[in-house]
């Protein structure tokens, strides 16, 4: 009997040498790996290049290259975590395959093999995994963070300072390894915004949607507006995709190519649901639209989830003010609730840049407009040559630029450029309206009125130069002022109606974000999806998906 135990004791300690000399090469094999990296040659497990050099340097050394994702020479749960994880990226828009997806799929699938067979995974094996997996983190981490694509490095001005790491990343996957915690260190990269998280759900919804998509969705391409009662070849497919989005139910028609009241419905509610004017009519942008299949839509997702991770941390903000330039839309929110909203009219295919953030400081009401010198250059003078009556009636003058009012009959009108002012007196014809709302940028954009009220009825509302055009002034600015008890609706109107200028400074600063959002996500999970009036997804899809 004490034989027996004495030789349980020695199989014992000898399996646990056992145990602890493999811990202990596997150690001594990612650190002799590491030590001897070259500086100047990437650090690769099996010619695929490691990205985060630096960040499995630091990781590895403060743990004393003890291994992170096997134990015992097997892989752990957390090393599944890890790797469902990295599959659900695709829902943040991100390509799964740039976090090594392949490499690690064919390790774990041998160690699979390998455990049901009964044979020890290789130590070369459990370190380039080990290595891998990290990697795999740390480069997931940044682009949760701070996004993928560069927005400095696309073709469009986007004036978007590119975000910088505020997250020890070595530290981060140390405490999510000791809470056994991957998927919730990173959710603490996401943007702050709920919209983030919500648009996620939109992306896997839509996912299962496309995995049951049997539809043709070849382009419908039409010459001019379908009305009820035409026909065109086009109908069958468009039918066919409202009922696809549950817009449409079976029903029974004569003509299959005939544009009918029960599709007329259909169209209505689907143009309402995407922000479209629901006039039923199948126009340029309605058709558009039904031409979307779930898999495009999912790239348009993807392309705004990017996007939303550049934004500033100025939307950790109480108050601030939103512009959407694909949804032609104003939110003025506090407390993260949207206490107003209104139409905008935005700039024409862009000359300036109005994706940016600043801070809003003072109104100006019954405002001057001062014309650009490109605008007096090409429009006014080749005018008032023609009509000499043209400033009088235009209601404008001509003065120095310290405001000195010049006799326009002592100009010189048929020059190049004349070396003054000209500007619109406040009135309402003024083009800026009767007020405007500044928050000083170098691109002079800023948002204001317009004597041009009709124009806030057309669906496609990019009519600008790069200004924003306010549908109701008078309420935005009772908002803004609504700290001063003496700014009453009449006082506000009286001020938009005088013959002067009045700037009025606000007793804080707030923060003004122009966004370009074609798709987003609201507080009830609804995903809305929007026009690319500027033609700007296709080259961020691009730079993310390679």
């Amino acid at each position: 009997m004490i034989k027996r135990f004495i030789l349980f004791l020695l199989l014992s300690t000898t399996l646990g040498l056992f145990c602890f000399g493999q811990s202990t090469d596997l150690q001594d094999n990612i650190r002799i790996r590491l030590e001897l990296d070259q500086p100047d040659v990437p650090l690769n497990v099996r010619q695929h290049e490691l990205f985060a050099k630096g960040e499995i340097y630091q990781f590895y050394t403060n743990r004393l290259f003890n291994p992170v994702w096997t134990e015992k020479g097997v892989l752990t749960e957390l090393a599944y975590e890890l790797r469902f994880e990295i599959n659900q990226s695709k829902f943040d828009g991100l390509n799964p395959q740039d976090y090594h997806l392949d490499l690690i799929n064919q390790f774990f699938f041998q160690f699979e093999t390998n455990k049901k067979q009964a044979i020890s995974n290789a130590l070369d094996d459990l370190a380039d995994v080990d290595l891998l997996l990290s990697d795999a983190f740390f480069h997931l981490a940044a682009h949760l963070e701070v996004g993928k694509v560069d927005p400095k490095k696309l073709a469009g001005d986007w004036e978007i300072t590119t975000k910088t790491s505020k997250v020890s990343y070595p530290d981060l996957l140390k405490v999510a390894v000791e809470k056994k915690q991957i998927r919730q260190a990173l959710e603490t990269l996401y943007p702050t915004i709920t919209v983030y998280k919500k648009g996620r759900e939109v992306i896997r919804a839509m996912d299962e949607i496309r995995k049951q998509d049997t539809l043709n969705w070849k382009s419908v391409k039409v010459s001019k507006t379908i009305k009820v009662g035409e026909t065109n070849g086009g109908i069958p497919n468009l039918r066919e995709r409202l009922a696809f989005w549950k817009y449409l139910g079976v029903y029974s028609f004569e003509d299959e190519k005939e544009y009918d009241s029960t599709m007329f419905v259909a169209v209505q509610k689907f143009q309402q649901r995407n922000g479209l004017e629901p006039d039923g009519a199948l126009g340029k942008n309605t058709i558009n639209a039904l031409n979307q299949s779930p898999a495009d839509l999912i790239d348009k997702a993807a392309v705004n989830m990017e996007r939303l991770r550049w934004l500033p941390d100025t939307l950790r903000g109480a108050e601030m003010i939103l512009v959407n330039i694909a949804n032609y839309q104003l939110d003025y929110l506090s407390n993260r609730d949207t206490l107003f909203s209104t139409r905008v009219i935005v700039g024409k295919k862009y000359h300036e840049s109005p994706i940016f953030s600043s801070a809003m400081s003072y109104i100006v009401f019954s405002p001057y407009w001062n014309l650009p010198t490109s605008i007096v250059r090409n429009e006014v003078m080749p005018a008032v040559r023609k009509n000499p009556n043209y400033l009088t009636q235009k209601n404008m003058e001509v003065v120095t630029f310290s405001g000195k009012a010049v006799d326009p009959a002592t100009v010189n009108w048929n020059g190049k450029s004349i070396p003054y002012m000209v500007r619109q007196k406040p009135g309402a014809t003024n083009s800026l309206g009767l007020v405007k709302f500044m928050f000083p940028n170098e691109h002079s954009v800023y948002i204001h009125d317009t004597p041009a009220r009709s124009l806030f009825t057309r669906e496609d509302r990019a009519l600008s130069h790069g200004c924003i055009r306010l549908q109701d002034p008078a309420s935005f600015a009772a908002l803004l002022l609504k700290g001063d008890k003496t700014w009453t609706p009449e006082k506000i109107n009286t001020a938009m109606h005088q013959n002067h200028e009045q700037i009025v400074t606000l007793d804080r600063k707030i923060p003004v974000v122009l966004l370009y959002l074609t798709f987003w996500a609201d507080s009830k999970g609804q995903g809305h999806f929007r026009q690319d009036i500027y033609d700007r997804d296709a080259e961020v899809l691009e730079a993310l998906r390679n």
